[in-house]
């Protein structure tokens, strides 16, 4: 089995700037990480990961996400 590369610094400097914009829009909204991880039905390591850039997030997680911001999804990955 082969495994995928690396992703490109390109990717993981978006993936960082989407952690950003998930983070500003957490604190507008004055939620905590536990708070937001809550309402999207994640745990709260997961929201500080994503908000860290430090994993990938799943598609379905950042739907959840803005949901639980009631911001578009498109607002958080610009």
């Amino acid at each position: 089995m082969h495994s995928a590369p690396p992703p490109d610094e390109w990717v993981f400097d978006r993936r960082r700037a989407v952690g950003e914009q998930i983070r500003a829009a957490r604190l507008h909204a004055n939620l905590t990480q536990e708070r937001l991880a809550e309402l999207a039905g994640l745990d709260r390591q997961a929201v500080n990961r994503i908000e860290q850039g430090r994993a990938s997030a799943k598609l379905d997680n950042l739907i959840r996400v803005s949901y639980a911001l009631n911001v578009p999804l498109s607002d958080l990955v610009r």
